[in-house]
């Protein structure tokens, strides 16, 4: 049985990809399969809110993948990984640089 091709293309900017580097191996694993989850099915995860409208959040055990679904480009942008006690106030602050940022 042939894999099918994910219709979404995953983005990880620099950051976030030395964030997932220095990550313990488990926990490596447990993000790669999420990652294969929320490719094969973008909107899996739960829609945030207020500040982070338009964003999404995919819990793998004590972390968070907050993401993006860009769909004009068929891309999957990942945002932000962390733990869930302080991930939504980085994500905010990442955000809210992109749009000063922006012209």
């Amino acid at each position: 049985m042939k894999s099918r091709k994910p219709a979404y293309l995953l983005r990880v900017s620099d950051e976030v990809a030395s964030l997932i580097r220095g990550l313990h191996p488990l926990i490596k694993s447990h993000l790669r399969s999420a990652f294969a989850t929320i490719l094969e099915d973008p909107f899996c995860g739960k829609s945030l809110k207020e500040e982070l409208h338009g964003l999404k959040s995919y819990r793998v055990k004590r972390y968070r993948i907050i993401y993006r679904i860009v769909r004009k480009k068929k891309e999957l942008e990942i945002i932000a990984i962390g733990p869930r006690r302080n991930i939504y106030e980085e994500t905010f602050k990442i955000i809210s640089k992109e749009e000063t940022k922006q012209p």
